[in-house]
């Protein structure tokens, strides 16, 4: 993004300079306001600005060069301070983690600290945007605390684990380097843990700060819009050849995407896990807005365990923040099999079916091609409470695709019979006019139209206020 279309930046400098007795003209440059500021030990907290946009932040950070950054009680009630404070003036809660775990010399103390400190964090929770930099070790403690974030960035030699290479190897006897184990690599492709990548803590802050410009300060505030000089009727020509013509041909959904921003700008977050899911923070007519994609160019777009925890957490994440909602529909469906079903996919998946259900921001879906059995519904289907639901003519929503559907109904005729069946299938199915018919889509468009009618959709939906009901909280399958 172009940091012209930002703020005026204030500088972050490490952990901060602090002039006790500024000048006025200065009072309003002033970067650093320190908390706690004469307890001893690896953990500084103060109010901030963040380099790439002046954004005002709580910023939080361990030192790993005392006692490797181990927690002392003293160190935990510090963060635990930032978290408060965060909450009290309602600003972004930033840790920056580097850390050994609690400090053993401190005994249970230091377990009991944590404790607290983890508290204070799960309390911002869903009220302020909570977002972690691991710069170096984040062992036991703080590294659950990555898990507690809503964004977390880890850097070029970050490394995070609850339990290391001994203990791992101890236990089943299988020997792992520190980086094998829970390196930035393994956290972005094979956890989900790290939202984001970067190559040192600078640059990490400022992906932070990319995340947090299209995100308010608390959950009571709507985000910033931006000024835009796209037409909300540009056309998108290329979308119109997009889909190819075999059903099993592939294209990358961030083209789609990308058509719809403003300026073709995104983020997306967690690219490399359950990578058959996009999900990406945009502007459309200068509103931040979240964008869950099925993609066909891993594994047909189908959903499975990893997706659904992803596309679960982002929308939580987006309604929390007062982030509109646009779904992009092309799955097959979920992804069969043993290991799949033993682990969990009924849970698994239910987790996006209660992430919908909750969200209460402008949602949009807009079919593109595939809308197939459960993962049709679970994907912000219309009776899942989307707020409207589009759909281009190559839209095919139905039970199943037309070859499986024949094999049952009809697995004992012949080949010939079959392959006429199929014909007569997708020519009276898997069309959205059908669905059309009964209020299930509420308009077939043009896809060349689709930025058109996404923006008058969100403008339409710049009133919408919706709660939930009134209860202690939901009790959804974690």
């Amino acid at each position: 993004m172009a940091l012209s279309r930002r703020s005026a930046a204030a500088s972050w400098v490490g952990t901060g300079s602090f002039d006790p007795s500024p000048h006025p003209a200065e009072v309003s440059r002033q970067r650093w306001l320190p908390l706690r500021g004469g307890v001893p030990g690896s953990t500084t907290a103060g109010i901030e600005r963040l380099a790439l946009t002046g954004r005002r932040v709580v910023l939080v950070r361990t030192d790993p060069a005392h006692h490797l950054g181990a927690l002392s009680p003293e160190d935990s009630a510090t963060l635990a301070a930032g978290a408060r404070v965060a909450l009290d003036q309602r600003l972004p809660l930033v840790m920056i983690l580097s850390s050994s775990g609690a400090d053993i010399h401190e005994g249970v103390a230091a377990l009991h600290g944590w404790g607290t400190a983890a508290l204070a964090v799960s309390r911002c929770s869903g009220m302020v945007p909570v977002m972690a930099v691991v710069d170096g070790l984040a062992v036991s403690g703080p590294a659950l605390l990555l898990g507690m974030a809503d964004v977390t960035v880890m850097t070029a030699s970050a490394v995070a684990y609850v339990s290391g290479p001994a203990a791992v190897a101890e236990l089943t006897g299988l020997r792992l380097g520190a980086d094998a184990l829970g390196g930035a690599s393994v956290h972005g492709r094979s956890t989900g843990v790290a939202a984001l990548s970067a190559a040192s803590l600078d640059a990490a802050l400022d992906r932070v700060a990319e995340v947090l410009d299209y995100l308010p300060d608390h959950s009571d505030e709507m985000a910033e819009r931006w000024p835009t000089d796209e037409p909300a009727d540009r056309p998108a020509p290329e979308l119109r050849d997009l889909i190819p013509p075999a059903s099993t041909g592939s294209y990358d959904v961030r083209r789609v995407i990308a058509e719809l921003s403003d300026d073709g700008d995104l983020l997306e977050l967690r690219a490399q896990w359950a990578p058959q899911l996009v999900t990406a923070l945009t502007r459309i007519d200068g509103r931040p807005v979240g964008v869950v994609a099925n993609q066909p160019q891993s594994m047909a777009g189908t959903l499975d365990i990893a997706a659904s925890q992803k596309g679960a957490r982002f929308v939580a994440f987006c309604d929390a923040f007062n982030v509109a909602l646009l779904t992009l529909v092309d799955t097959p469906g979920f992804m069969p099999g043993k290991d799949l079903e033993w682990r969990g996919m009924i849970r698994h998946g239910a987790q996006l079916v209660h992430s919908y259900a909750e969200a209460t921001v402008p949602r949009v879906c807009l079919v593109l091609r595939k809308a197939f059995g459960g993962a049709y519904i679970v994907m912000d289907s219309k009776l899942m409470g989307n707020d409207l639901c589009l759909a281009w003519p190559s839209a095919q929503i139905a039970v199943m695709g037309a070859q499986g559907a024949v094999q049952i109904l009809h697995r004992r005729e012949p080949p010939e019979v079959q392959r006429r069946l199929v014909e007569d299938y997708e020519e009276t199915y898997l069309n959205p006019y059908v669905a059309a018919e009964r209020g299930f889509v509420d308009r077939v468009i043009d896809p060349i139209d689709t930025r058109f009618e996404v923006v008058r959709a969100l403008r339409m939906l710049d009133s919408k206020r919706e709660r939930i009901p009134h209860r202690k909280h939901g009790n959804g399958p974690l």
